[in-house]
């Protein structure tokens, strides 16, 4: 079966956006990530992701720690290759760690990650995760040279970057050509030994062509179920989403 974890980001910036020079962690603030990620868990997802920014504009800290302690599923901690999230990642002791590019100026993440660039920092970084008994994947774009650079990493799972795909949903020649790339790369990947996740831009609407990736283990959606949510609830967008996901042919090819 093919897996779902929900990514509470967006959860959190709107608590921030009343509520970002809260430093009292007595005060109720609302809405609250970790009662969010104990309903999507409720409603049949597989994991929760979060990602803490080096400028704590959505997650901080303290919400780390509440999930660790509160969810019951796997935690998928999405973080920059730094010094002071490597830190927060090893205290925090994730289940997996899934390393994204990161830019102040961007509104969520946009591209894959540049591996070839970074492999020595990257491999080192992996190393650390695993020593501690944590997994890693790389978030990259469907490119060759990239999902083979995060193989000489050591990774154990990469997140292919769906974003253009679903960027490019209402054009056919476009979005076929991306779909195709995914396709490959699923294919690259599994090959040289990674196992396959998949997020940015995944929607009810596009997830059944993803059916067509082989490969796949899990899917990481946020912002169409939190949005959706706002209207009727994170329990009923969670099984739309769900019952778009099903029927996945491949979902468990790698998966131990």
């Amino acid at each position: 079966m093919l897996k779902l974890g929900v990514n509470i980001d967006h959860v959190a910036t709107l608590r921030q956006a009343r509520y970002r020079s809260n430093t009292d962690p007595r005060r109720k603030v609302e809405p609250d990530p970790v009662e969010a990620a104990l309903l999507c868990e409720r409603a049949g997802c597989h994991g929760i992701t979060a990602h803490l920014r080096e400028d704590r504009r959505h997650i901080v800290d303290r919400d780390l720690l509440r999930l660790r302690e509160a969810i019951t599923t796997r935690l998928n901690f999405e973080m920059a290759n730094s010094p002071e999230i490597i830190a927060i990642a090893l205290g925090v002791r994730p289940d997996i760690v899934c390393v994204v590019p990161e830019l102040r100026e961007e509104v969520t993440t946009e591209g894959g990650l540049d591996v070839v660039g970074g492999e020595e920092s990257l491999r080192l970084t992996r190393q650390r995760m695993n020593d501690a008994g944590i997994e890693v994947s790389l978030f990259v774009d469907p490119d060759q040279r990239q999902i083979e650079a995060a193989a000489r990493v050591g990774a154990q799972f990469i997140e292919l970057h769906t974003g253009r795909f679903a960027d490019h949903f209402h054009l056919k020649r476009e979005r076929n050509e991306e779909l195709n790339r995914l396709v490959l790369a699923a294919k690259t990947a599994h090959e040289v030994g990674l196992q396959v996740n998949a997020g940015h831009g995944l929607t009810t609407e596009n997830l059944p062509l993803i059916h067509v990736v082989p490969h796949l283990v899990e899917l990481n959606i946020g912002h169409s179920i939190i949005s959706r949510a706002v209207f009727i609830g994170l329990d009923r967008a969670i099984q739309e989403i769900l019952g778009a996901m099903a029927g996945y042919p491949d979902a468990v090819a790698l998966a131990s």
